[in-house]
This record gives C-alpha cells, sequence and structure tokens, in this order.
C-alpha cells in the first residue's frame, strides 16, 4: 500500500466531506476510493469515519489523524516546494472563512483576484459569523475581527478598524450633535436585534470604558440594513468603520463622538501549523496582507479620522 497516497485519499475525503465528492475531485472511482479507505483502516487498525447510506463523519480517531495526516502532508508540499522554490505557481485548494459582511466586502474580491491571478488555485470562501475552530473544520486560513483568543493559532496582523457611531448631516443638523455617549439616549437609534446589543459599548473617558443604553423606533438582526437606514438618516448608528467606508468616503455619513472611541481593534489572518505551511497557503497570505492595504492606512484605522 501507498501510505501517503491512501493519507491523500483519508484528507481529500473528509475535505469535502463524501466519498463521491472526493471521488470525483481525484480523478478516481468510487469504488477505486472505497477500496483505498478500507485498506487504510485495515492497516491502521481503526475506523476513522463512520458511514451510513446518506453521510459521512470522522471518528474520534479519525480526528486526531486527520490533523496529523495534514501536517506530514504539508510538510512532505513544503519539502517539495523548497526544491523548487520560485519555479512552479501555486496550486491546490485553499478553505478561508470570513465574518459575513467584511467577507463580503473585502476577502471576496481579494480571493477571486488571487484565483484570477493564481490558475492553477481553488479557492472556498466560507462566511461565518462566528468563531470557527479551523483544525475541526477543516479550515486553512481565517480572518478575525478582535483580539485573538486561541493561542495555538499564528496570526498575522492585516490592519485595524474602529467602532464608530454616525449619522447624516442632515439628521445632525436638524437634531444635534451629541457631545458625550450619554448624549445617545435623547436620539433615535439604530440597534441589533440581538439583547447584547441594547447597549452601545466601545466607548471610553479618562481611561475607563463604558457602555451606554440606547433606544431607538428601528431593529434589524443584520448589519447591511442598519447601515443603509442610518445612511437614509433614520438616526444614529454604531458600526465597524469598514462597514461605512463608502458612505464615509462620499460624506453621506459622519464619525460622532471620536475623542470616546475605544483603540482599534487588530484584523489579523490566522492559520495552524507555522512551520508546515504549504506554497498556496504562504502565497496567499503574502497576497492578502498586499491586497488590503486600505486597513494599514486612511480613514479605517486610528492614523487618520474621517470626516
Amino acid at each position: 500500500m501507498d501510505k501517503f497516497k491512501a493519507m491523500q485519499t483519508f484528507v481529500q475525503i473528509a475535505d469535502e466531506g463524501s466519498l463521491t465528492a472526493a471521488a470525483r475531485q481525484m480523478g478516481s472511482s468510487l469504488p477505486a476510493v472505497v477500496r483505498a479507505l478500507a485498506a487504510y483502516e485495515a492497516a491502521l487498525g481503526v475506523r476513522l469515519f463512520n458511514r451510513t447510506t446518506r453521510r459521512i463523519s470522522l471518528t474520534e480517531e479519525g480526528k486526531l489523524h486527520l490533523e496529523n495526516s495534514r501536517q506530514v502532508l504539508a510538510a512532505l508540499e513544503e519539502s517539495e516546494a523548497s526544491l523548487t522554490a520560485g519555479a512552479t505557481e501555486p496550486a491546490g485548494h485553499l478553505t478561508i472563512t470570513a465574518p459575513v459582511l467584511f467577507g463580503q466586502m473585502h476577502v471576496a474580491p481579494c480571493v477571486t483576484r488571487f484565483v484570477q491571478q493564481h490558475d492553477k488555485m481553488r479557492c472556498s470562501l466560507v462566511l461565518l459569523d462566528r468563531v470557527v475552530n479551523l483544525l475541526e473544520e477543516g479550515i486553512d486560513l481565517g480572518i478575525r475581527i478582535g483580539t485573538l483568543e486561541d493561542s495555538s493559532l499564528v496570526s498575522q496582523p492585516l490592519g485595524h478598524i474602529r467602532r464608530v457611531v454616525v449619522a447624516t448631516p442632515a439628521y445632525l443638523r436638524k437634531h444635534g450633535t451629541p457631545k458625550h455617549p450619554r448624549d445617545l439616549q435623547r436620539f433615535n437609534c439604530i440597534r441589533n436585534l440581538s439583547p447584547a446589543q441594547q447597549q452601545w459599548g466601545d466607548f471610553q473617558e479618562s481611561g475607563r470604558t463604558f457602555r451606554v443604553a440606547v433606544k431607538g423606533n428601528l431593529e434589524f438582526n443584520h448589519v447591511l440594513p442598519a447601515v443603509q437606514a442610518c445612511a437614509a438618516g433614520a438616526g444614529f448608528g454604531m458600526f465597524f468603520s469598514y462597514q461605512v467606508a463608502p458612505y464615509l468616503a462620499t460624506r453621506q455619513l459622519k464619525i460622532v463622538l471620536e475623542s470616546f472611541e475605544r483603540p482599534a481593534r487588530p484584523i489579523s489572518i490566522v492559520y495552524p501549523h507555522a512551520r508546515l505551511l504549504p506554497a498556496r497557503t504562504r502565497v496567499f497570505i503574502d497576497w492578502i496582507r498586499n491586497d488590503l492595504t486600505a486597513f494599514r492606512q486612511g480613514p479605517l484605522n486610528t492614523t487618520s479620522r474621517a470626516a
């Protein structure tokens, strides 16, 4: 048995989520993939997948072996890549995750430009507003906003974003401009439906942070319609700076209460196994760091405040 080939088949099945999809992706037949998996499990003496007629899922042993297999295959690819560094184009499949709106606005266009430049690459972008366990969910890279809590991941900075309070100039002329965050209690504020968002945080005064209870006649469970309502003059909104950047650029929205903002939050690209990165992963990291330059300069970070 070719153990490296069997290991590659095992990882492909885990990545694709089905034997049929793995066979298609590998250009093999379904019976051949089934036989290869059965032989590999027999050689290891453990069952790697739980299989039914409708689904396939990793066993606990399979989850452990998947992580080890990724390291082994990445090390082999790294060794091969070091012999031909710069001589070949990156090739293969990358799965990337990012927050939904940030991914739609910035990561998706970046990924599109990447595959247009490197036609041997295939990328899957998974947009989720939750923290994803990269290892458990078979994801190569993640874009994270905020302080990183998972010390098992390696991170590289992409820039910073601010949390800002905004309103239209027309709304400010009609209703006035708050001088202190607590003044927001007298205005109409566009809120998130989440109970946790009934108070606005990210305010700071004399080194202390605080929250303000706000109220209003509009609530949304997604950011985009809230931004659009704010830009239509419906009231004040609190958003990440990238979410309102187009409206700030055209002066449809104006930032208020800047002196009470907390320090900007980092944007990072995170991944496991710093020393065992495939060439395609390294190339993409360099690509996105060069591509997302807006978050290291201009009104999206702390170095320049938007008017």
